[in-house]
């Protein structure tokens, strides 16, 4: 009863939840080339037409570590957050996401022939950051880090942090799309509730 309480409280949510998860572990137990059919390659993006990935590799995982801790930063923040804002904005704030963290990456490696990515990672950031502009009195937990860390903190740390990794270019961590998506959340709620921006920084700052 309580989880079917969340899934009618919170519809957005839950479907991308569950496609997210669903199409990743066909892909990753039954069926690995719908992994390979769906990486986005931005040197290819436009020579190949390879347009659909643009949208489809943000709904896959090439690994179970990946996809579950993506997934449960998704179920920590997005389910609130749709309350919050209602299914029609949080959905908006979902796909306003993805396609920042994909032109994000697009643009950073359109020049590379070999790189290619998968995850919901620059959405669900997108999600996470603009839930932290609603809640900014909230407390994130990172493992191994044995303490809560202040929302706010946290995304003054995440945002330079990922500034930082993406100029190294170093590594199989799409940074590009994650800096995008995470301004992309704040972006958002600037854009469609001024006040809740008002608000959390009145909180912040006093």
């Amino acid at each position: 009863r309580n989880l079917m309480a969340i899934v009618n409280s919170s519809p957005g949510a839950a479907l991308l939840l569950a496609t997210i998860v669903l199409a990743s572990l066909i892909g990753l137990l039954a069926m690995p080339s719908l992994i390979q059919r769906n990486l986005f390659r931005p040197f290819w993006f436009i020579q190949r037409r390879e347009y659909p990935t643009f949208i489809t590799s943000a709904f896959i995982h090439a690994d179970f570590a990946h996809l579950f801790f993506n997934a449960f930063t998704f179920w920590a923040f997005a389910f609130q957050l749709e309350r919050t804002l209602g299914t029609s904005r949080f959905l908006a704030l979902y796909g306003f996401g993805l396609l920042a963290s994909g032109a994000g990456t697009y643009f950073k490696h359109r020049s590379d022939p070999g790189y290619q990515c998968l995850g919901a990672s620059g959405a669900i950031l997108a999600v996470l950051f603009a839930s932290i502009v609603y809640f900014p009195t909230a407390s994130i937990f990172i493992l191994p880090i044995p303490f809560p860390i202040p929302a706010p903190l946290f995304a003054v740390a995440y945002l330079a942090f990922s500034y930082y990794a993406s100029l190294q270019a170093r590594g199989r961590i799409n940074h590009d799309a994650h800096l995008a998506g995470a301004l992309a959340g704040i972006a958002f709620v600037a854009l469609t509730d001024t006040q809740a921006v008002a608000r959390a920084l009145r909180t912040v700052f006093g």
